[in-house]
């Protein structure tokens, strides 16, 4: 099944039953989900006005997909599987209804909000009377087991939008179901790790691990505040002084809610305010200060502060 055209991004696919007559559209998405994720049986109540828009963006190894559709009910089978080249895993969340999902004899109730990985390798159901606005991040299997300890434990594991780090994971599964174009706006591998990251923290994390992770991350801060001058500063370099994997740091900023990237940006710019308030430096250059806060281009400085803090670096001096 061709998908129909979209001109938002040449990495997009989309699919839309509007490209189809109203008796077809059921039909129509069937095929297009089988296309976009793999074999799957769909039935629902609402066949003869059902509407469906599907979004696929790749991004590294993961496909981000937002799915917006009439109320319907969706069967992984074992005749599905045994008819599919792969096996990947799903992490779906809603952004506006409940749903359930059904997997290994569990069932698992979820608001808005809340996330559930379901493994393609095994049956499973998932119910949505009140019709899908929800993100479907498809992870290859290789990948999950670079994250997750137990990766095929039975499912469906559930992260809760309002306890521990399920909180950072559902916020930013709810993005991605409003949004799914801002996964562009942090570089590829990037949002693969801190996807990671968080997947790890809130389906593992124990609380002596949390414990760990949280004094781990105080250190990487006090490492970034003493290097905060220095341009260029990679997370590679902080992991290695601080003798721990790339990974291992991810995890430890996404544990509490952040990123290494987000985290040396605020850091920088509270500093630059800092800096630019000093009496005694008041001669120096505006441009000067933003490179001693770790920013080699000046109007990359500015451009930085100014959406940070609501002004220009020389508005904020002059308060």
């Amino acid at each position: 099944m061709p998908a129909a055209p979209a001109s938002a991004s040449p990495a997009l696919r989309q699919w839309t039953t509007d490209v189809v007559a109203p008796a077809a559209r059921l039909d129509y998405w069937v095929g297009a989900i089988c296309e976009a994720f793999l074999e799957m049986d769909c039935s629902s109540r609402e066949a003869t006005t059902f509407d469906g828009m599907l979004q696929s963006l790749p991004v590294a190894s993961i496909s981000v997909n937002q799915v917006r559709a009439s109320t319907q009910d969706v069967y992984r089978t074992p005749a599905g599987i045994a008819c599919s080249r792969q096996l990947p895993f799903y992490l779906i969340a809603q952004a506006e209804a409940s749903w359930h999902v059904r997997q290994d004899g569990r069932v698992a109730h979820l608001r808005p909000g809340d996330v559930a990985l379901v493994d393609s390798a095994r049956p499973y159901e998932l119910h949505f009377p009140e019709g899908v606005h929800c993100v479907s991040l498809q992870l290859p299997r290789a990948w999950v087991g670079q994250w997750l300890a137990q990766a095929e434990a039975l499912g469906p594991r559930v992260a809760w939008r309002d306890q521990g780090w399920g909180q950072s994971l559902g916020a930013l599964a709810v993005q991605l179901a409003r949004d799914p174009g801002s996964a562009q706006a942090l570089p590829p591998a990037l949002l693969s790790d801190h996807l990671g990251a968080l997947l790890s923290a809130a389906l593992e994390q124990t609380p002596a691990a949390a414990r760990a992770t949280q004094s781990l991350h105080a250190q990487l801060v006090a490492l970034m505040a003493a290097r905060i001058d220095q341009g260029g500063l990679s997370a590679q370099a902080l992991a290695d002084e601080a003798g721990v994997s790339l990974r291992t740091l991810h995890r430890a900023f996404a544990a509490q809610g952040g990123s290494f990237a987000g985290t040396l940006r605020q850091m920088r710019l509270a500093r630059a305010g800092e800096l630019l308030r000093r009496p005694q430096l008041a001669h120096v250059s505006v441009a000067e200060i933003g490179r001693r806060c770790g920013f080699s281009d000046a109007s990359h400085f500015a451009r930085a502060f100014q959406r940070a803090m609501g002004t220009s670096p020389a508005a904020w001096r002059r308060r």
